[in-house]
């Protein structure tokens, strides 16, 4: 399974996700209950080599995840409900993360931590919708041998 197929499955298993009608890659409509994840690719956070000639390289991949709720102009009430969603999605994110119960990307499951972080309204229009933007992160180590296959 990739990375992305890890993360969207994982997502779903958020408390309050079947309120999406639909969650998609790279893309999302502008209905309400819809949501996207954008991948961001992965970036190199440190490498460090021992003695012994493994390579430790910590990585990190980075997600956009959008969702579109509903909130007319002027509706505090609406906007309420989509900051409180958006508030515990990070902050399940974060226990799942601390709790071991979030996919594993590497080779040390100890050293794995997701966060879902700025989460923030992105956008609103006047047709009553609005889109909300979550900065996802997963950061892992590989350990590499040195004829380059993975240690696990």
């Amino acid at each position: 399974m990739t990375a992305l197929e890890q993360v969207k499955e994982w997502l779903a298993t958020f408390p309050q996700f079947d309120i999406l009608t639909n969650f998609r890659v790279d893309y999302t409509d502008k209905v309400p209950g819809t949501g996207g994840i954008l991948p961001d690719g992965l970036v190199e956070v440190s490498r460090r080599r021992d003695i012994t000639g493994c390579t430790t390289v910590t990585n990190q991949y980075n997600f956009a995840l959008y969702y579109v709720f509903e909130k007319a102009p002027g509706d505090d009430e609406g906007a309420e409900a989509n900051a409180d969603w958006i508030v515990d999605l990070q902050e399940w994110a974060q226990a799942q993360s601390v709790s071991g119960a979030a996919p594993v990307f590497g080779d040390d499951p100890r050293s794995e931590r997701i966060t879902a972080q700025n989460g923030t309204l992105y956008q609103a229009d006047e047709e009553g919708t609005a889109v909300y933007v979550v900065q996802l992160s997963v950061q892992f180590v590989r350990v590499f041998k040195e004829e380059n296959k993975w240690m696990i």
